[in-house]
């Protein structure tokens, strides 16, 4: 398996740097990081481009209703120019709250929005002419225009290479469109363990519809890891608890949350309405707490060395191809160095 983890910008151009130079020392082979409502990931990115030299550098994700597809087709174009090649797009729809409250667009048809903007990237990067008839996206553009549009192509040299194209997904029909048109799968709150039961289905009906010449999906997924013993060890376990506690009980409305679906899909029904009841009445230390201690064993990686190595095959046995980590201890690089070689 490689290595890929998160980086994000606080506003500090040095110590993001340092910090993506020291990950690709330690081993890294993929730098993702996510845009909200924050700095914008895509500048970010290209900074990184000219501050590494072997890391792949991947959106994670540009949400698909924040830009056009021929936007994000250049922006690709664009960073993996920079790149010398390495860059990753990842995409994903976001969510309602995102969407509709920072973007001011409804979040609407996310699943022929996401296939109308990988055809429509594919075209562009062909660099022939595109033309483009869609469920959401036509190009040129039809009825509602001046109709003076014209078919055009990418002006600048297109890429030598096929730019991988990541989905982020969780849910059924989602992560069906992801095994059929996508070159990676980028999971969230992936357990191993019961993998085949939620997503099996979804990744079989795919695959049947994947164009046979292209290569399998890869599946970057994992969690916090922290190895060995003492203090570090409550403190991994507390961040992860807290991570799923946020999503489950608080990322979207009461009616309208991927993440609580997605933990009932898992079999943990009662503790997700749980969860979310408490966080959405204000008691956010309680909802947090009510995260089932079986949920923490089998997403992290967190205990000593021999677990933390029987985990790491559980990952790889399932098809993970980038092992996704989260550090926590005194010395996150060298943890980050060990798991590498375990998953070499």
């Amino acid at each position: 398996m490689k290595i890929s983890t998160t980086i994000g910008f606080n506003g500090d151009p040095q110590q993001l740097a340092k910090q993506a130079r020291d990950l690709e020392a330690a081993g890294v082979d993929l730098l993702w990081g996510a845009e909200i409502y924050g700095y914008d990931l895509v500048s970010t990115l290209g900074y990184l481009a000219g501050q590494t030299s072997t890391v792949q550098l991947m959106t994670g994700i540009i949400p698909l209703y924040s830009r056009s597809p021929a936007l994000i087709a250049q922006t690709a174009a664009t960073l993996d120019a920079l790149s010398d090649g390495r860059f990753v797009l990842g995409l994903g729809s976001s969510g309602p709250q995102v969407i509709e409250g920072w973007h001011g667009v409804p979040f609407e048809k996310p699943l022929a929005r996401t296939r109308d903007t990988i055809d429509i990237c594919r075209k562009v990067w062909s660099g022939d002419k595109v033309s483009h008839d869609g469920r959401v996206y036509s190009l040129p553009l039809g009825d509602g225009g001046t109709g003076l549009g014209k078919p055009l192509k990418f002006m600048n040299r297109p890429p030598a290479h096929d730019i991988p194209i990541a989905l982020a997904t969780i849910g059924p029909k989602n992560v069906e469109l992801t095994a059929e048109v996508a070159d990676i799968w980028q999971t969230i709150h992936f357990v191993p363990d019961r993998f085949q039961q939620v997503w099996g289905e979804s990744l079989a009906a795919g695959t049947a519809k994947r164009d046979p010449a292209k290569a399998p999906l890869e599946i970057i997924a994992g969690g916090t890891v922290a190895l060995g013993s003492g203090a570090h060890i409550d403190e991994a376990r507390d961040a992860a608890r807290g991570l799923i506690g946020f999503y489950v009980g608080g990322m979207g409305a009461k009616s309208k949350n991927f993440y609580n679906d997605l933990f009932k899909r898992y079999g943990w029904e009662q503790e997700a309405e749980e969860i979310q009841d408490l966080f959405l009445s204000g008691k956010r230390g309680e909802a947090i707490a009510a995260v089932p201690d079986e949920y923490i064993d089998l997403s992290s990686l967190i205990g000593d060395e021999g677990f933390v190595r029987e985990r790491l095959q559980v990952f790889k046995d399932v098809g993970v191809t980038y092992l996704n980590v989260s550090p926590v201890g005194p010395d996150p690089l060298g943890t980050i160095e060990k798991i590498k070689a375990w998953s070499e």
